[in-house]
């Protein structure tokens, strides 16, 4: 069976409440946090960037079991913040992690769900039996315009995830659906400093149609039914789209209550729903079935079913969980916040 032989995550120590994003905007904090369902969100140290965030939640994912690393022969990043235009991102986790140079190795970017799209890759690499192994990493430091609405929810961190087969998969990845159009919902052309959304055009046209059109493409493509689901995931852009998108579809708040991290870390973009997939598998046991779908802007969404084996249990406890990452937050304030997020332009 192909699937997760394991992951890993990582999430900067850094926060800033959305109070005080409000404070200096003159907002009311209680309609932002109201509206959006987001409380705070992690913020990237000022020598932290998508490049080290991959680093980090890839060494988590390594640290968790032992494999040679020289037998991963792809390694894909998905980002909209990869520093460099002309430079791949994947070149240097992969000298990072110390994998072997003969290996495929790239850099993903569709929005939001570059890093499931890197999934799916790796998974077909692996499935021809052309890889033993495949890594796959969503990673960002989303960007904001001071006092635009995106600037109380873009987060930062990274998730990393080893594909591979046979036996000792921790994860089986049962099948998956894409849903793909050409959507304008959001946007950022070659050298603008911050992205541009269609404001409420991004909810109904774009995150629910291609939500729920992939979710009940892979439910029917697999013969399932949301009760058949211990758990659900979907990309969290804010605290309210996830909730409603699970109700709409039959899943209960039960379901997917376990993933929602956007509350405290905020929308990593590619790793958002890698974060909160890293989330459930935390807490998921032998057996427990789970459906994950990504969405990206431009529109696309891309659908998981997965099972969870018994190999798990071998490695609990070996790396921190996403809960205990965010343990013990540094708060900042927004003028620290600037500085972090390099908001001053000389």
């Amino acid at each position: 069976m192909v699937g997760i032989m394991t992951y890993g995550a990582y999430v900067p120590r850094y926060r800033i409440k959305a109070d005080e994003i409000a404070r200096m905007w003159g907002r009311d904090p209680n309609d932002i946090k109201k509206g959006l369902g987001v409380f705070e969100k992690s913020v990237p140290d000022m020598d932290e960037d998508c490049v080290t965030i991959a680093v980090e939640a890839a060494r988590h994912a390594l640290g968790r079991i032992d494999i040679d690393t020289s037998e991963i022969g792809a390694i894909y990043v998905g980002s909209e913040s990869h520093p460099y235009a002309v430079k791949p991102t994947a070149t240097v986790l992969s000298e990072a992690i110390g994998a072997s140079p003969d290996l495929t190795a790239a850099d993903f970017e569709f929005a939001c769900k570059a890093g499931t799209a890197a999934i799916q890759a790796c998974i077909g690499l692996v499935a021809s039996k052309r890889i033993k192994y495949g890594m796959a990493v969503g990673t960002d430091t989303s960007q904001a315009a001071p006092g635009n609405a995106l600037e109380y929810a873009t987060g930062a961190g990274g998730a990393a995830y080893l594909i591979g087969d046979g036996e000792d998969v921790m994860v089986e990845i049962e099948d998956m659906y894409s849903f793909t159009t050409d959507t304008p919902d959001f946007w950022r052309r070659e050298g603008m400093n911050y992205p541009e959304h269609g404001g409420r055009f991004t909810g109904e046209p774009a995150y629910f149609k291609h939500v729920i059109s992939a979710t009940q493409g892979l439910l029917e493509k697999v013969g399932a039914t949301p009760e058949d689901y211990d758990f659900v995931v979907f990309h969290q852009p804010n605290g309210k789209f996830p909730l409603r998108v699970s109700k709409m579809l039959g899943f209960t708040k039960e379901q997917i209550e376990p993933s929602l991290m956007i509350r405290k870390i905020g929308n990593t973009y590619s790793a958002s729903a890698l974060i909160g997939l890293a989330a459930v598998l935390d807490q998921a046991s032998s057996g427990s079935r789970i459906l994950v779908t990504s969405f990206g802007s431009g529109a696309g969404a891309d659908s998981f079913s997965m099972r969870v084996t018994d190999v798990i249990e071998r490695y609990r406890d070996r790396v921190p969980t996403i809960l205990k990452l965010i343990e013990n937050p540094k708060y900042i304030d927004y003028g620290m916040y600037v500085k972090h997020n390099k908001k001053l332009q000389m």
